[in-house]
């Protein structure tokens, strides 16, 4: 069976940065084992960067760069070639679901599921952490 393939909201990477403890630390530590493939695109990368670069998370530049390395090396890379901008409030959540559509993965895993209403036109579902660990097998 073909493992899920999901695009990580970046609030999700945040929230696993910030605290051990939780559904999306527990994600992370997941990533490269073998439950589930994360894609990613330039946009998504460079977003990731700006906000590990932030202060509020006392990353070094360093460590930022190596959790950004990692998952460019593990992640499915994909180039859009097709912008479905406007459609949602946020262009940077625009971008998130031009990846899914492009990466054709079923999920965007985020904590702000409602800034993603009715993309289910497209074939992707906004879940939480906890709900896609559910999915995964990973959590009663």
């Amino acid at each position: 069976m073909a493992e899920p393939q999901i695009v990580l909201d970046t609030n999700v990477l945040v929230a696993a940065l910030r605290s051990r403890r939780g559904s999306s630390y527990r994600l992370l530590s997941l990533v490269d084992a073998g439950y589930f493939e994360i894609n990613v695109s330039v946009p998504l990368v460079l977003e990731y960067e700006d906000v590990l670069s932030r202060s509020e998370l006392r990353l070094s530049t360093e460590d930022a760069r190596d959790v950004l390395d990692y998952l460019c090396t593990i992640g499915n890379r994909h180039e859009i070639h097709f912008l479905w901008r406007p459609y949602l409030s946020d262009p940077k959540d625009d971008m998130v679901l031009e990846l899914a559509v492009s990466a054709s993965c079923p999920y965007i895993v985020t904590f702000n599921e409602r800034d993603f209403r009715s993309i289910e036109r497209f074939g992707v579902r906004a879940i939480s952490p906890i709900e896609f660990l559910r999915i995964i097998g990973d959590v009663p």
